[in-house]
């Protein structure tokens, strides 16, 4: 919880400070919605050999505080959907599962614009688990079950490094994409010697800015 407020302490002061950094007519700062679809994965080990992607979603605000003439910085809250998917089977039944952690995201992107229209981004991703659940299906039978929310058992805080790029189709309207490679452990108590796994999304969708 303590790192949950201070990662949106950090955003908000990034927020007030967008509100007063004096504006231009070419370079005011903007503030927008985003939205679009994960691609999401957890990173192998030795146990997670059948994983899979799964699908996912991720919506939220941002502010675009231009620093430099090509270069601006874009913080961002986003409800971001991470997970996998897997199959395997036990005495002759295949079964399905879905891992599915759901996130507040806080990324921080430091932009460049190739062109007005095109940049290509880079920066960190700070996200605060909020959901921890384990969907499993019996595909012999249709049978499944949900398990109840698990986060406690794993590690609240993620961290991660997100590249990317976007381009505007209008002075409001783009297109985005990212990728996010998670850098810590899910895990809260990994066994000594075993691999860790992460967190690793690719991310899609549109973005609208207010002008």
């Amino acid at each position: 919880m303590k790192k949950l407020i201070l990662g949106l302490a950090v955003t908000a002061s990034s927020l007030a400070f967008a509100q007063q950094t004096p504006k231009s007519s070419s370079n005011p700062v903007t503030f927008g919605v985003k939205g679009g679809m994960n691609v999401s994965s957890l990173s192998k080990d030795e146990g997670l050999d059948d994983q899979k992607s799964k699908i996912g979603f991720n919506a939220g605000v941002f502010a675009n505080i231009p620093v430099a003439e090509s270069f601006s910085i874009q913080p961002e809250v986003l409800y971001s959907q991470y997970g996998s998917k897997s199959e395997y089977t036990v005495l002759g039944n295949k079964y399905s599962s879905s891992t599915k952690l759901d996130y507040i995201a806080v990324p921080v992107m430091f932009q460049y614009n190739l062109i007005p229209n095109l940049f290509v981004e880079a920066g960190p991703e700070f996200g605060f688990m909020v959901s921890a659940k384990n969907k499993i299906k019996n595909e012999s039978n249709g049978n499944s079950s949900t398990s109840d929310n698990y986060k406690d058992d794993l590690k609240t805080f993620n961290f991660g490094i997100g590249l990317g790029a976007g381009y505007y189709f209008t002075d409001n309207f783009g297109i985005t994409a990212r990728y996010v490679a998670g850098l810590t452990d899910v895990a809260k108590n990994r066994p000594n010697g075993s691999d860790a796994v992460r967190n690793n999304t690719f991310q899609v969708g549109l973005a609208y800015k207010f002008k």
